[in-house]
């Protein structure tokens, strides 16, 4: 369940809701600052998500006995590296970049590529997961 969270938070804000922001939104910088104020809160509900499914697979016996755990675990961490490197390295850069004129479309396609490869690590983890016995 915890995955399935995640991959669908993921998938509602980056490919449903922000998309929206900018459509109907009166401006284009009063839809990116919204948008950066969810994928803030996206960060800290992936955060949470990836904790918990990392501390449910990581218990001996099921890291022992199952590969799709080992293999879950791969692409929790991934997704999670991939969700603060976003927050705390990209997105201060892009929030200066806007403000001193830098290369501010660069810095969204990086962006992007990041969230998209976060999105493929928990969907990889939710497919894993749930091919086990146990719901997570």
């Amino acid at each position: 369940m915890v995955a399935a969270l995640w991959w669908g938070s993921l998938t509602a804000l980056g490919f449903v809701i922000v998309p929206m922001l900018f459509t109907h939104m009166p401006s284009p910088a009063a839809a990116g600052q919204m948008a950066a104020k969810l994928f803030t809160a996206q960060t800290w509900l992936s955060i949470a998500c990836a904790m918990f499914l990392l501390l449910v697979c990581n218990q001996k016996e099921a890291v022992a006995q199952d590969s799709r755990a080992r293999a879950a675990i791969r692409f929790i961490v991934t997704g999670l590296l991939l969700a603060v490197l976003v927050e705390f390295g990209l997105s201060p850069r892009i929030v200066s970049a806007r403000s001193d004129g830098g290369n501010l479309k660069l810095l969204h396609g990086v962006g992007s590529v990041m969230y998209f490869g976060q999105w493929m690590c928990a969907g990889f983890a939710l497919w894993r997961l749930s091919r086990e016995k146990q719901s997570l």
